[in-house]
């Protein structure tokens, strides 16, 4: 268990907005920031965070909370998963104590797969260093590659001894379950016809190259082999899992996230090595795709940190056009992209070590194309005389313009690639029209047929009706949460006979607390609240606003659960959603809500007594229905009263009532 301590000085320690900005590209807007939502796909950015409360808000999605929340959302960390991850992050010394047997057999199925995975690593790196075979095998096989002690050591490169069940045996040693090592796909289990079973090691006399989540997480392996053996293939990586989606991983994007986001330019090349050379000699903003055809989501967790990416190849020009599909893709996802070749025998690798780094910037900085130039060239080359290749590499290119979202960009190169192709601007936007109107019309059709599938649900769903109490009572805990340490001028109406001798409720001035107010108010009336995790949090605000005149947002948070900090930060993050609309910057200026708190706090309180007596009067009409006892005279009275009241109450709301 982690310390209490502890807990309160990383919650005491951590910048929200310096953590998350690890994830996401954040802007400053206002006092808060603002970036793409890293849980949905979006062009427009609906993610708030606000340095002032400490608490985040993703509005496509829903998602809200604190620091500890983010993490737990976007890694899946389990609670200490990610007061651990922040206290590394802030150097602070974690006080607890030491996991026993029993802790590991009921920690949960994703969180063992995590802890087998860093064990492996552990593992392999310990094999790398501290055997005769590691050192002399795969030490020197990375050391043959140019790579340095420190570099070898930063990316936790390894070796697994070329014995069929060396990690397994060790692992199973110290407590490790077969179960999830078979799940990660770090021991292959075999079923024999006899009935036992036979385990071996995937990566057997291999190199290791640990896959790290964005935050840093060991999700898979990738391994190469050493040997010639013509059976076994090449490099070898973790099947799919419940922790290691290949589609979703972009090998180095740990150690690269923070140049990315500062040099607002993404290097992406192909493998392993590719990265760890160019990352050694000074480059540090650079991902592999790790072999796999680049995907939708590996381009969404680079387009959390920049816009830009420059597509790295090697000099083979064999594979080229295949990858220009990944260019295309690029585009669809309204990125900005360039394309550089090294001269042919190189790859990122081979160049960036033989090359001192003020070379390789300059050789990427004159080299890397604008995506249309490259592909024109490239094309064109492949076309040469034959005029009827030349026009399928017209239209190539007019399709990959065709997906860019942005117009004014679409325009930009079809006129670059008039100029290049020699052709007229006018075909050329002939084309572009055509290729988009097909699209149209299939967007259109599939459109429809989705219409039509919603038309058929739709006929089958109620409309829920609005829960006023619940609405109201929310109001209640953002009024605290926001305004409760206030002092607010209060206009209180009090029931008096009139001249003509009716009750009228008549103004009077209070000077008060906002949280005053509101306790009094309910106290006043017997009023409590009716949702559970609303009640328990009204009493926690009223007892920390009267004891402390003020409330801590970021304390207050760190003692909730984390359903609770969900809800808190949806209350406290609801009114920045009008932050992202940027009204002022079409001359409209909401009227700041701080102006109307006063009135804010009477009107709600007089609304919940409304909808309280409401229900009052409707459940008297039902017993009278019921009941026609001799007491049916008195309830009616009190029905009439209540009425009166309420008529009254909505008089002063300006509400007219049928």
């Amino acid at each position: 268990m982690i310390s209490k301590n502890t807990i309160d000085q990383v919650y005491e320690t951590s910048r929200l907005e310096e953590v998350i900005g690890d994830f996401v590209q954040l802007k400053k807007s206002g006092s808060n920031f603002k970036g793409l939502s890293p849980f949905s796909d979006e062009r427009t950015p609906s993610f708030m965070v606000s340095p002032v409360k400490q608490i985040w808000k993703d509005f496509s999605s829903g998602k809200g909370g604190n620091v500890v929340a983010f993490l737990m959302e976007h890694e899946h960390f389990s609670y200490p998963e990610a007061i651990k991850y922040l206290a590394k992050k802030y150097n602070i010394e974690i006080e607890e104590t030491e996991r026993t047997d029993e802790q590991k057999e009921q920690a949960n199925e994703r969180e063992s797969m995590y802890l087998v995975s860093e064990y492996a690593q552990t593992y392999f790196e310990g094999a790398l260093w501290e055997t005769e075979l590691g050192k002399a095998i795969g030490l020197s096989y990375f050391k043959e590659r140019g790579f340095t002690d420190d570099t070898i050591k930063k990316f936790g490169l390894g070796y697994n001894l070329d014995q069929w069940d060396a990690f397994t045996n060790a692992a199973l040693d110290k407590g490790y379950q077969l179960e999830f090592m078979a799940k990660t796909g770090l021991t292959i289990v075999k079923e024999q016809p006899e009935g036992e079973s036979r385990k071996f090691d995937r990566f057997k006399g291999r190199v290791m190259f640990p896959i790290h989540s964005m935050s840093g997480r060991v999700l898979g392996f990738g391994g190469r082999i050493l040997t010639n053996d013509k059976k076994a293939a090449k490099y070898l990586n973790s099947p799919e899992s419940d922790i290691y989606h290949k589609s979703k991983v972009l090998y180095g994007i740990y150690f690269a996230k923070q140049a990315i986001a500062k040099e607002d330019n993404c290097y992406l090349v192909e493998g392993y090595t590719d990265v760890i050379q160019m990352y050694q000699r000074g480059i540090h903003n650079v991902v592999a795709s790790s072999g796999t055809a680049l995907t939708q989501e590996q381009i969404r967790l680079i387009s959390r940190l920049t816009k830009n990416i420059t597509v790295l190849f090697d000099g083979d020009a064999a594979g080229l056009r295949a990858s220009l599909r990944g260019v295309d893709l690029i585009l669809e996802q309204g990125m900005n992209v360039k394309v550089c070749t090294f001269p042919e025998g190189d790859d990122p690798d081979s160049f960036a070590k033989n090359n001192a780094l003020e070379d390789v910037v300059l050789y990427l900085e004159e080299n890397a194309k604008d995506f249309i130039q490259f592909k024109t060239s490239l094309l064109a080359n492949e076309a040469a005389n034959d005029p009827i290749k030349r026009a399928d590499t017209v239209r190539d290119i007019v399709e990959s313009i065709a997906k860019i979202p942005d117009r004014i960009k679409k325009e930009i190169y079809i006129q670059e690639c008039a100029k290049i192709m020699q052709i007229s601007e006018e075909v050329l936007y002939n084309t572009l029209a055509q290729i988009d109107k097909k699209e149209r019309y299939e967007s259109n059709k599939k459109q429809k047929q989705e219409q039509q599938a919603f038309e058929v649900v739709k006929n089958d769903v109620t409309i829920e009706k609005v829960d006023v109490q619940y609405v109201l009572e929310r109001k209640i805990i953002e009024l605290l949460l926001l305004y409760g340490h206030l002092d607010q001028e209060f206009e209180d109406l009090v029931l008096k006979e009139n001249e003509e001798g009716e009750l009228a409720l008549a103004p009077e001035t209070v000077e008060a607390k906002v949280y005053e107010k509101i306790y009094l108010d309910l106290q006043e009336d017997e009023i409590e609240l009716s949702n559970e995790r609303f009640k328990g949090m009204y009493y926690t605000l009223i007892e920390k606003l009267n004891t402390d005149g003020e409330l801590s947002i970021n304390t207050f948070l760190a003692e909730l659960d984390q359903e609770t900090v969900k809800e808190v930060s949806s209350i406290l993050m609801e009114e920045e959603r009008y932050v992202l609309h940027d009204w002022e910057r079409k001359d409209i200026y909401p009227k700041d809500k701080k102006n109307g708190i006063a009135q804010l706090v009477g009107e709600t309180i007089l609304t919940l007594r409304c909808s309280l007596i409401k229900s009052r009067i409707a459940q008297l009409q039902k017993d009278t229905e019921e009941n026609r006892s001799q007491e049916h005279k008195e309830v009616i009275e009190e029905i009439m009263n209540y009425l009166q009241l309420n008529k009254l109450l909505n008089a002063k709301l300006n509400r007219v009532l049928s």
